[in-house]
């Protein structure tokens, strides 16, 4: 525990359930299916802190629930109960789910930043790059145009995307470019939260390596806290300070990285471990 430390984000009890629910539900779970109503559990009362500079990773098989939490704290996916409080955000007094829409816009804006393992749902492919960036900036209320372009120059810069790349389209870049420009995008208002679902997935090995050492940079430069979503404990190992296992849409195993891989108490957790080795 950091004692003297205020969590950038809190999560307490998120459920996320697909299905109305039955009397039996949660304790006649097959996985993280119902078999009294056949309900699906994504998300089964979750509970975590991310503090400040730190990067908490979240490993986990697909299925696992990983995406499902990244989503709804992105408020694409609407939780059926359980909080969530930013420091930014009211001071964490206030649940963010239920803020209104134009609060939630602001979080978006100036607090989070989004990076999808799919870079379609983060990127708008037709735009340029340079006007991805723009984009997230005026949705903060920016209008200086000139300052639009000179800042998505420095971040497109710092993710080592050439300048005179910036008009064109993020659909005729490779994935790992455009999962550039998404982490890019996502930093255009020096946020406090970086999520990053999945980014090295799909990507070749150097690619995975420019990427990894690029959020290691981020994290250096700006001592922006990261929580970083991955099936791949090696992704885990080399970037995560504290590590939450999840099996089924729930946590089955958290604690220090380097206790989790040494030292793994869950069965799931030393199939993952072993399979690293």
């Amino acid at each position: 525990m950091r004692l003297n430390e205020t969590p950038v984000l809190s999560v307490r009890h998120l459920i996320l359930r697909y299905g109305g629910g039955c009397p039996v539900c949660q304790k006649s779970l097959e996985k993280n299916r119902c078999m009294g109503c056949g309900a699906i559990w994504a998300a089964n009362d979750i509970s975590f802190d991310v503090y400040p500079g730190e990067v908490l990773g979240i490993v986990g098989e697909s299925g696992s629930g990983k995406t499902t939490l990244m989503r709804a704290l992105y408020f694409d996916f609407t939780p059926t109960s359980g909080s969530a409080s930013l420091r930014d955000y009211k001071d964490g007094r206030k649940n963010i789910w239920e803020a209104s829409a134009a609060e939630k816009r602001m979080i978006k804006n100036n607090i989070m930043g989004m990076v999808y393992q799919n870079p379609v749902l983060g990127l708008r492919m037709d735009y340029s790059a340079a006007s991805n960036i723009a984009e997230k900036i005026i949705a903060a209320g920016s209008r200086n145009a000139s300052q639009m372009t000179e800042r998505a120059r420095l971040l497109l810069e710092a993710v080592e995307i050439q300048t005179s790349r910036m008009s064109e389209a993020p659909k005729t870049f490779s994935g790992g470019m455009r999962q550039r420009v998404q982490i890019s995008k996502a930093l255009a208002n020096n946020p406090a939260l970086l999520l990053l679902d999945e980014v090295t997935t799909g990507l070749d090995l150097s690619v995975q390596a420019k990427a990894l050492d690029l959020i290691r940079k981020i994290k250096a430069r700006h001592g922006i806290s990261i929580l970083l979503v991955s099936h791949d404990l090696a992704v885990i190992r080399m970037l995560a300070d504290r590590t939450i296992v999840m099996l089924d849409g729930k946590i089955v195993e958290s604690g220090l990285t380097d206790q989790i891989l040494e030292d793994p108490q869950h069965a799931y957790t030393q199939q993952l471990v072993h399979s690293l080795i």
